[in-house]
């Protein structure tokens, strides 16, 4: 259900946890939870079957979705599906509907425990999912009654509320405007993943939004600092206006320089390489925008609910790669799963701190079954480019050397069996503070700095979680020196340092970051443009 009114209140500022950057005012739509309930109730079998009915017909709703979107949409859509194949989710509610309760009530006192349990939990992954699974309850209790559930946001609007589902989000036209400003959410959901990726301001955390019982009718959103203002006085609303028009200025000048090289004011090149999650994010890009791809993440491969992908499945989507950068330099990291990202089969359940747990190379080289063949298919693609495979999570020199001597053995199978193939340079992710404080100690082709890790694990301080998200901050000087003492390590060795991290495309840092004696860095495609301009305003 969605509210929204016209008179006016008293202007109110609320601050709350950046998640997806940019400014944006429009009308306010509150978000109200609701659904429409049955009119008419059968017995507890049919009031089962009523719900089997009920959640293959908002399976097979999301998976023709699916069909229709690619990249991170596709992936969050899968998860979905993951949740309401999974017969444990739904048992509660098989119970209550025995025990007389009706099928739309059993579903939705289920999953609300459900939400309730991801709320509450210690892991940041898990309270991010939370709104995953309102979409699915919400999905499931439409089809039972009939009527649709989703909220219909109309493009242009700062939709307000405690949280919102991607459904609700995906049905938003965000082409025309619009920002998102919750109570509650997370910089780490899924949504916040999709604002980032369609340009829509977020703010999250901004805590209780009662207004007194007054809904605003306009609100001004700073994705950037975290900031909303309900109903702002007529001068806040001028000089925020004059804000916007001065970035769009500035986004249309960047936009104009996109396709040229990055250099700094004093004439020092900078190369810009791009981070992606799935081929789907080179759709519509100009090779000429970059100087490389300076990061796949090959976890999407491994998280799709029809299991652990082959060694064909994998060449292919490394080939495709490979191929749209025309002769330019692709680096691909082995599979980094672990942590905050969890693969059935593959991960360890109940780490009690999988953050330091069997994550990363760890877990490659626990697996070697798995590692082998992702290894078979990389060598394979090396055929056809300018491949570099990266290793994630090292922290001391033999994890590098036992995953090139499996490198090795595996190149020499391929060429006995007669498959073409390459041996790609072998470098490591400098994102444990120890692999930077010895990092000449390592035999590696090339250093690929990972900012988030490394901040993360240098300040002891996650940075989706609010209470000491301040203190995660790539510009402290102790990150910057492990940076810098990179930097240095591989000018000594004659080999190439760059950064991947979320600060490379964070324009406050960069006259920061190229002071470390960085010249490479990596950041999304939408990013390109905006760093490109921050460089040239740099003076060496």
């Amino acid at each position: 259900m969605v509210l929204a009114r016209s008179d006016a209140v008293a202007e109110i500022r609320l601050t709350g946890r950046a998640a997806s950057s940019g400014l944006a005012i429009g009308p306010v739509i509150v978000l109200t939870s609701g659904g429409a309930r049955r009119t008419t109730v059968g017995d507890p079998s049919q009031e089962a079957a009523a719900l089997e009915a009920a959640i293959e017909a908002a399976t097979a709703e999301i998976v023709g979705l699916m069909e229709t979107v690619q990249g991170e949409v596709a992936d969050i859509l899968e998860f979905q599906v993951a949740l309401l194949e999974d017969d444990a989710l739904a048992e509660a509610a098989y119970n209550a509907i025995a025990g007389g309760v009706a099928a739309d009530q059993a579903w939705r006192s289920a999953l609300d425990a459900e939400i309730a349990g991801y709320r509450a939990a210690e892991d940041e992954y898990f309270r991010a999912r939370a709104a995953d699974l309102v979409d699915i309850r919400d999905r499931v209790l439409a089809q039972l009654s009939g009527e649709d559930t989703i909220a219909k946001i109309s493009g242009g609007s700062i939709v307000a509320g405690e949280d919102i589902t991607p459904s609700a989000f995906l049905a938003a036209d965000w082409t025309r405007g619009g920002a998102i400003a919750l109570a509650a959410g997370s910089p780490s959901s899924h949504v916040a993943m999709l604002a980032r990726a369609r340009g829509a301001p977020m703010v999250v955390g901004l805590g209780p939004l009662s207004w007194n019982g007054r809904p605003p009718a306009l609100a001004l959103v700073d994705g950037d600092a975290g900031m909303v203002i309900f109903d702002p006085e007529p001068e806040t609303r001028r000089l925020f206006e004059s804000r916007m028009a001065a970035e769009n200025a500035a986004r249309a000048a960047a936009d104009a320089g996109r396709l040229g090289p990055a250099c700094t004011a004093d004439g020092r090149r900078i190369a810009i390489l791009l981070n992606i999650a799935a081929p789907e994010d080179l759709v519509g890009l100009d090779p000429a925008i970059c100087d490389g791809i300076g990061l796949v993440r090959t976890e999407f491969l491994f998280e799709a609910t029809q299991g652990l992908p082959d060694e064909d499945t994998q060449y292919a989507v490394y080939r495709r790669i490979i191929d749209w950068a025309k002769g330019r330099p692709v680096t691909i990291r082995t599979l980094d799963a672990g942590g905050d990202k969890p693969i059935p089969g593959l991960t360890v359940d109940g780490e009690s701190n999988p953050f330091l747990g069997l994550r990363g190379i760890r877990l490659s080289l626990a697996r070697s079954d798995v590692f082998r063949l992702q290894l078979r298919a990389l060598l394979r693609a090396a055929a056809h480019g300018a491949l570099k495979v990266m290793l994630p999570m090292i922290a001391v020199p033999s994890e590098l050397d036992r995953a090139g001597v499996m490198l090795d053995a595996e190149f020499a199978a391929l060429s006995a069996e007669g498959v073409a193939c390459a041996r790609p340079p072998l470098g490591i992710m400098v994102e444990v503070p120890a692999a930077a404080l010895r990092a000449e100690d390592f035999g590696a082709a090339f250093y690929s700095i990972g900012s988030n890790d490394l901040t993360q694990y240098t300040m002891a301080a996650a940075r989706d979680v609010g209470a000491v998200a301040d203190l995660n901050d790539t510009g402290d000087p102790a990150v910057l020196s492990l940076i810098a003492r990179t930097v240095e390590a591989g000018r000594r060795r004659g080999v190439e340092v760059s950064l991947c991290g979320d600060a490379a495309a964070d324009t406050r840092l960069t006259s920061a970051l190229l002071a470390t004696g960085l010249t490479t860095l990596s950041v999304a495609p939408v990013a390109v443009a905006r760093l490109k301009a921050a460089i040239a305003m740099v003076n060496s």
